[in-house]
């Protein structure tokens, strides 16, 4: 039964309130002590406010609570030890708040518990060893604390678990293998700490329902294991910015992938079949991101990386000792927005059908070894905001297809052996405010009067021409 007030519910029989729902409601202050009153309250839903100082006390007489959502305000001190007598509690929500201290050990208790949501916060200390007692627990997220310490081993205690987030804290040792025991996991985020240590050999085999996989901005060694083949739920595999070494496996299985994230370790080995994997994404029909980059993957870039998943946006492969040419296949990416693979030895020709990449925003080729001419195609990139050509060997006169870009913000051809002049269609780009760097080239002629459109370029490079 709905009360006179607001957001009041009350029983039908008793007609005490049970249910206080004052969510989104702009409310400010404190929370009242006598909350501890309301003793038939089963949900207190007093997220998305503006609620700040301490959580009362006399929350933990709430027996009967089931539901605590205090959630998005800007409560501070620590969590109540008190709530572990709120016995019934299935979900505690105190994410994006400023509360302080340490998580209480005795909140372990809570037998019923299912959800226990305490991210975005000041936490400090370490995990208590009691968090493995969650008998019910399904989703622990800590993440983006202040947290120190070893991932408890009492975590592959929680048989329950689906989803487990400690990332963005501070907690060191080995990578945890007693969570990868928990077959009902489907969600690991254990992203931006200082984790190190190996992946267990069998992940792939221990985490049959995995769909969420980071463990970015770590400092895990090894290899990836073969075993991660059989990850067929997987959507995210992100282990970006560790050390991991070695060959790639196969991920022919996951055909459910959507980011794949590597990035930043010491993986492939400089050799002509470094890339070979990437013909193993083409089963994954909803890949949206995929970067390689930054790694000792060697050959060149394979034919099969046009046959990946048209909804592929973003395409990292910067930073490695790829040769050889880029496939003209690269064009059947029709939804690709972003290309890196600048600081690479990648030669020939840049392939015309780049062209055909009508969503392209950022394309960066720099530091390779392109020859050829600038194809005129790239004037088909009306969407386009950064072209980086620098340091190339790239001939020819600068075509004037590029005025048809009139979305680009920067644009750097240094260092290339470009000839000619200047064209009044370049410096007509409107939308020219970054940067448009010339220098280093056999560039000549005078620059057109269109120059003084540019009103907004904040630099103009042409050190090393004749213009």
């Amino acid at each position: 039964m709905t009360g006179k007030w607001y957001g009041v519910t009350c029983g039908r029989r008793h007609r005490k309130v049970t249910k206080l729902d004052l969510q989104s409601q702009e409310l400010s202050g404190t929370i009242s002590p006598h909350i501890g009153n309301l003793n038939f309250l089963r949900v207190l839903y007093l997220q998305n406010n503006s609620f700040h100082s301490r959580i009362p006390l006399e929350v933990g007489h709430l027996s009967r609570l089931l539901h605590l959502y205090l959630n998005n305000n800007s409560l501070s001190g620590p969590i109540p030890p008190s709530l572990s007598s709120c016995s019934n509690l299935l979900n505690i929500s105190l994410h994006y708040n400023m509360l302080q201290g340490y998580v209480p050990a005795n909140l372990s208790s809570l037998s019923k518990l299912r959800v226990l949501w305490l991210n975005h916060n000041g936490l400090s200390g370490e995990i208590p060893l009691s968090v493995g007692n969650f008998s019910s627990l399904e989703d622990l997220d800590l993440g983006n604390n202040k947290l120190s310490g070893r991932v408890p081993d009492t975590l592959g205690n929680l048989r329950n678990l689906k989803a487990l987030s400690l990332l963005e804290n501070n907690l060191v040792g080995n990578f945890p293998s007693s969570v990868t025991s928990i077959s009902s996991m489907e969600v690991l985020d254990l992203g931006f700490n200082q984790l190190m240590g190996t992946l267990p050999l069998d992940l792939g085999i221990t985490l049959p329902n995995l769909q969420f996989l980071s463990v970015i901005y770590n400092r895990v060694t090894g290899s990836i294991p073969k075993s991660i083949f059989n990850m067929s739920q997987l959507n995210v595999f992100a282990i970006a910015s560790n050390s991991f070494t070695g060959d790639v496996p196969s991920f022919q299985k996951m055909s459910s992938l959507i980011i794949f994230g590597i990035s930043g370790n010491y993986l492939g080995k400089g050799q002509a079949n470094d890339l070979n994997f990437l013909c193993s994404l083409t089963n994954a029909t909803n890949l949206n991101t995929l970067e390689i980059s930054d790694n000792n993957f060697g050959g060149e870039v394979p034919k099969c990386i046009g046959n990946l998943s048209i909804t592929l946006d973003v395409s990292l492969l910067r930073g490695n000792v790829l040769s050889g040419t880029v496939p003209s296949s690269i064009g059947n990416l029709i939804n690709l927005e972003v290309l890196s693979a600048s600081f690479n030895n990648i030669s020939g020709s840049i392939p015309p059908e780049i062209g055909n990449l009508r969503k392209m925003k950022r394309l960066y080729l720099a530091f390779n070894v392109f020859t050829g001419e600038i194809p005129h195609t790239l004037g088909n990139l009306s969407m386009l905001t950064d072209l980086s050509l620098r340091e190339n060997y790239l001939m020819g006169t600068i075509p004037y297809s590029l005025g048809k870009c009139q979305s680009l913000l920067a644009l750097d051809l240094e260092d290339n052996k470009l000839a000619g002049a200047i064209t009044p269609e370049i410096m007509s780009v409107s939308s020219l405010s970054m940067s448009a760097d010339f220098s280093m080239n056999n560039l000549t002629g005078e620059l057109p009067v269109e120059i003084g459109n540019l009103k907004h370029l904040g630099i103009l490079d042409l050190l090393g021409t004749s213009c």
